[in-house]
C-alpha cells in the first residue's frame, strides 16, 4: 500500500525535479502528464480513453481562466500603450517616489486593487507595467518590486468578496463567505503591515537612494541597442517610456479608476478587465496616445498572442496533469496516514493545512487544489473531529482559509506552479530589460512567506488564540473521535 501510495505521487517528484534544475515549463509538464497517464494505467488499470477524459475535463474547468488570461494580457498592453500606464507613473514621481519607496508603494497598492478587482492575475498584469518601469526610472531593486507586487496582487485574492478562490472555498466547506472574512480578517491585515513593514526594511538594508527619481535621466540612460531590442520585442514599452518624458494628460488614469469601480460594484473579472481595455482605448483617442481603432486592435493581437505563446498552452499541460492526479486519487494514502497519526484537533487542522500545501505543489494550479483537496479536508474533520455544530463551523472556517490563502500565497513559493508562470510571462513581457525567474518572484515576496508560515504556525500552536475571531476550538472543548473510543474502552476493561 505504501509503495503503491508513493508511486502515485511520483509524477509530482517528476515535475518538482525537472522544474528544479530548470527545464521549461512547456517541457517539464508534458512530460510529468505522460508518465502521471502511465501511472494511471499501471496502478489503477486505467485505459486509454479514460486517462484522456479524466485530462480534458479537468482542462475544461479552466477555459474561463484562459480567456481572463488572455484579457490580461491585452490589458497590460494597452495600459502600456495609451498612456494609462505613463500618467501613473508621472503623478506617482510628483508625490515624491523614491527607490527605499517604490517596492512597498507596489505591494500596498496591489493590495488594495485585488480587493476591488478580486483577481490577483488581473492586478499583477495592470500593475506590472506601471512599477516595473517606475521601478526602473527611480533606480529601485527590480526583485524586490517585482516580489512585492506579487504579493500584493495575491492579498485580494484570498480575503476579496469577488474572489473566485474565496468563493470556491468557502462553497466547498459549507460556510459563508462573509463568516470567512471575519474570521481572517484581521490576520490578513496583520500579515499585510508585517510584509510591508519587511519590504520597507529590505530596500533600506539594501542602501536604495532615498532621492526622486528623475524620468529623463533614467530613460535617457537606456542604451540604443536595448531601445532597438525593445522595439523589436515590446513596443508598447517604448511608447510607455516616451509617454513618461513627453507627458500626458492626468485623466488617462481614469481607465485603471474604472475597472476600481466596476470590480467594487461586482462585476466579473472579464467584464472588469475588458472595461479597462475599451475605456483606454477611448480616452486614448481623445489624448492622442491612439491614432486608429486599427493600432489598438493590433495591441490586443499582440497581447493575445503573448498570452497563448506560452502560459495558456503551460496551463492546459498542467491542467491535464492534475485531472490525471486527482482521477487516481494520488493523495488518499497521504489522508489516511494523517487520520491514523494524528493526536488532536489541532494537529489535524495542521495537517490539513500541509495537505493543502502539498495538493498546490502537485497540481500546480490553486483552484484545482481547491476543489480537489478541500473535499478531503473536509471529510477528515467531519469524520475524526467531536463537536458541536458552531465548533465545527470554526473549523470547516479554518479549512476554507487553509484552502484559498495556501492555495494562492502558496503558489507563490513553488517555482512550477502556473500563478509563477503567469507572473514570469507578464514581467518578462511588459520589461524585457530584465529576464525573469520563477525564484525572482518568490526571493522577495514576504507577503507568501509571512501569511503561509504564520497561518500553519498559530494553528498548530494555538496562538492564534492572540488574533481576534481567528481562534479555532481545541481540547478539551473538541476531541478526536478515536480518542474518544479508546477512553471508552478502557472504561469498560477496568
Amino acid at each position: 500500500m505504501f509503495v503503491n501510495g508513493l508511486f502515485k505521487l511520483s509524477p509530482v517528484f517528476l515535475l518538482a525535479g525537472m522544474m528544479f534544475v530548470g527545464t521549461d515549463a512547456l517541457v517539464a509538464a508534458p512530460v510529468a502528464t505522460v508518465y502521471a497517464a502511465i501511472v494511471a494505467m499501471i496502478s489503477e488499470k486505467m485505459k486509454f480513453q479514460e486517462i484522456v477524459d479524466s485530462a480534458v475535463e479537468n482542462v475544461k474547468e479552466m477555459q474561463l481562466v484562459f480567456f481572463i488570461l488572455m484579457a490580461a494580457y491585452a490589458m497590460a498592453e494597452s495600459f502600456m500603450a495609451t498612456g494609462v500606464g505613463a500618467s501613473i507613473i508621472n503623478v506617482a514621481l510628483s508625490l515624491g517616489l523614491t527607490a527605499k519607496t517604490i517596492a512597498v508603494t507596489g505591494f500596498l497598492v496591489t493590495s488594495i486593487l485585488s480587493i476591488a478587482t478580486g483577481t490577483s492575475w488581473g492586478t499583477f498584469a495592470a500593475c506590472a507595467p506601471i512599477f516595473l518601469w517606475l521601478n526602473h526610472i527611480v533606480g529601485g531593486n527590480i526583485m524586490l518590486t517585482v516580489g512585492a507586487i506579487a504579493g500584493g496582487a495575491c492579498f485580494g485574492d484570498n480575503i476579496g468578496l469577488i474572489s473566485d478562490t474565496t468563493v470556491v472555498s468557502s462553497g466547498i466547506q459549507r460556510v459563508e463567505v462573509v463568516h470567512r472574512i471575519k474570521h481572517q480578517g484581521i490576520w490578513s491585515i496583520s500579515c499585510l503591515i508585517v510584509s510591508a513593514i519587511l519590504i520597507f526594511a529590505t530596500s533600506i538594508f539594501m542602501g536604495l537612494p532615498s532621492f526622486m527619481g528623475n524620468a529623463g535621466d533614467a530613460i535617457n540612460q537606456i542604451p540604443a541597442e536595448v531601445w532597438a531590442n525593445l522595439e523589436e520585442a515590446r513596443p508598447a514599452a517604448v511608447s510607455l517610456l516616451n509617454q513618461v518624458q513627453e507627458g500626458v494628460p492626468v485623466y488617462m488614469m481614469i481607465p485603471l479608476v474604472i475597472v476600481l469601480i466596476a470590480a467594487i460594484k461586482g462585476l466579473p473579472t472579464l467584464a472588469c478587465l475588458g472595461l479597462g481595455i475599451v475605456s483606454s482605448f477611448v480616452f486614448g483617442m481623445f489624448a492622442g496616445t491612439i491614432s486608429s481603432a486599427g493600432e489598438f486592435l493590433g495591441l490586443m493581437e499582440t497581447g493575445f498572442s503573448d498570452a497563448g505563446s506560452w502560459v495558456i498552452v503551460m496551463m492546459m499541460w498542467v491542467g491535464a496533469f492534475g485531472g490525471i492526479m486527482g482521477r487516481i486519487k494520488a493523495f488518499a494514502p497521504i489522508s489516511k496516514f494523517i487520520s491514523s497519526t494524528v493526536k488532536n484537533v489541532r494537529q489535524l487542522m495542521f495537517s490539513n493545512g500541509i495537505l493543502a500545501i502539498l495538493g498546490n505543489m502537485a497540481l500546480a494550479d490553486e483552484m484545482a487544489q481547491i476543489v480537489t483537496i478541500g473535499p478531503i479536508m473536509k471529510e477528515l474533520t467531519d469524520d475524526n473531529v467531536e463537536a458541536t455544530e458552531e465548533q465545527m463551523y470554526k473549523l470547516r472556517l479554518r479549512n476554507a482559509t487553509f484552502g484559498d490563502a495556501l492555495g494562492v500565497f502558496g503558489s507563490q513559493l513553488i517555482p512550477w506552479h502556473v500563478y509563477i508562470g503567469f507572473y514570469v510571462g507578464i514581467a518578462s513581457a511588459v520589461y524585457p530589460l530584465q529576464e525573469f525567474g520563477a525564484m525572482d518572484i518568490i526571493r522577495y515576496n514576504f507577503m507568501a512567506m509571512v501569511a503561509v508560515s504564520s497561518l500553519l504556525i498559530l494553528t498548530l500552536t494555538g496562538w492564534d488564540r492572540f488574533i481576534p475571531n481567528f481562534a479555532i476550538p481545541s481540547e478539551p472543548d473538541v476531541k478526536l473521535k478515536k480518542n474518544i473510543n479508546v477512553k471508552e474502552t478502557v472504561k469498560k476493561t477496568s
